[in-house]
């Protein structure tokens, strides 16, 4: 098994933290997100436990909200002590109705709207992570109209490759995220922000992509983070408070995915991190990344069941289910590897060579290809595993079907923590 809160019971039925899956789904129908609280929990302090350690004490992981985002995740967060990244006032907003602490939350994106980043004071944004200069001069004028000053951490591309797939890859100088340390850019934007009269700088920030395995990475857009550092205290006198070196550590999908101690990659990233500042003569700043994928996708799955089979001779066999692309687009966008397995036949041998394929009036609309599974049959369970992240986040409503719930396992308690949707809600804002 891929994680280990996956087992096999006596009946031949994939078990998920303690639970029989083929009864979950029996109980809360198909499709179905599936998540692991308490392995959620289990990462975060993993990142909290490691980062203190490494880091020290001041070092935060903020959890990456694009990832996974409802009510309850933002309950989970508070109370394990977390900070969390928002790319949007939708994502603030329903962080900020769980009462989670606003001082802890800091706003993303390239293209903050007046609207967005007005609602973010509005609601006491700790921090605006901010992108180009456009932004910076709005954040500006905003904080002087309220008579505050906002805090701010500037987003810089350390020209980076992470040889991760070209569109979850962000640390490149051809980035629409932003501003370029190569170009001269960066420095041109801290020199605006030490301007403002309404602007706190108090650090910087790169993401260089997601789905990375090998820690060097990170260690390499470091140390151009920690020289930019240096530069700008020696040409500019300032010395960063802060360094938010993004997420993006990867998970592992399939049997293939290499296994990720995410405390070893901690600790080798801050080792070269204290030497960089000790070589330098810097102060070691406050740290923070940026898990999203890590600390959740492992804690989800999604239950279907099957509908129709289709053999084409000496083509490819097709198993349908009663999801697809609405409710897990990322094979249709990045063709992304996933396990699948028989959740009723976890005992029978997986030798059946298919394409799973969704319900869509779309010929895209596939789950995975040449996947070798238990033979299935009208009506059994399929489980798909490890779509605990970036699957109810990046859900839709194409051909007008309802979003799947939410259903939270937590010991030997199961609860729907966010319902499905009916046909009145998907109508509900239409005259």
């Amino acid at each position: 098994m891929i994680c280990n809160n996956l087992g096999v019971n006596e009946k031949g039925h994939l078990t998920f933290a303690g639970f029989d899956t083929v009864e979950l789904a029996e109980k809360y129908q198909t499709p179905a997100y599936i998540m692991d609280e308490q392995k959620i929990r289990e990462k975060c302090r993993i990142y909290k436990k490691a980062m203190s350690e490494y880091f020290g004490g001041e070092s935060m992981p903020l959890f990456a909200s694009k990832s996974l985002c409802f009510k309850h995740i933002y309950k989970i967060m508070a109370e394990e002590g977390m900070g969390i990244d928002v790319v949007s006032s939708g994502e603030l907003y329903t962080a900020a109705s769980t009462g989670f602490p606003m001082e802890k939350a800091y706003f993303h994106g390239n293209n903050k709207t007046d609207f967005d980043i007005s609602f973010g004071m509005d609601k006491g944004i700790g921090y605006f992570m901010c992108d180009n200069a456009d932004e910076l001069k709005v954040i500006n004028a905003f904080a002087k109209d309220r008579g505050i000053k906002q805090k701010v951490i500037l987003r810089l591309t350390p020209g980076i490759d992470p040889h991760t797939h070209a569109k979850i890859s962000t640390g490149k100088v051809d980035s629409k995220f932003g501003a370029a340390i190569e170009t001269g850019q960066a420095k041109e934007l801290l020199e605006l922000a030490l301007s403002m009269d309404n602007i706190d700088v108090k650090g910087f920030h790169c993401h260089i992509g997601s789905q990375i395995f090998e820690y060097k990475p990170f260690c390499d857009a470091a140390i151009i983070m920690i020289k930019f550092i240096v530069d700008m205290k020696s040409e500019l006198g300032f010395e960063t408070d802060t360094l938010n070196i993004g997420g993006g550590m990867g998970v592992k999908y399939v049997e293939s995915d290499p296994e990720i101690d995410y405390a070893a990659n901690i600790k080798g990233i801050a080792e070269l991190i204290k030497g960089e500042c000790a070589k330098y003569g810097v102060k070691m700043p406050q740290i923070l990344m940026e898990p999203g994928r890590s600390i959740v996708a492992d804690a989800g799955l999604t239950l279907y069941t099957v509908g129709g089979r289709k053999e084409i001779s000496g083509f490819r066999n097709y198993v349908s289910i009663d999801g697809g692309m609405p409710d897990n687009p990322r094979y249709t966008l990045y063709q992304s590897p996933y396990t699948v397995v028989v959740a009723n036949k976890m005992n029978e041998k997986a030798d059946y060579e298919c394409t799973i394929a969704g319900r869509c009036c779309e010929s895209g609309d596939l789950i995975q290809e040449g996947v070798s599974i238990a033979k299935p049959v009208r009506g059994d369970i399929i489980a798909v595993l490890t779509t605990g992240a970036y699957n109810y986040a990046m859900a839709s409503n194409y051909n007008a079907i309802a979003k799947p719930p939410v259903i939270m396992l937590n010991g030997n308690d199961s609860y729907v923590a966010v319902r499905r949707e009916t046909f009145e809600d998907m109508t509900a804002c239409q005259n």
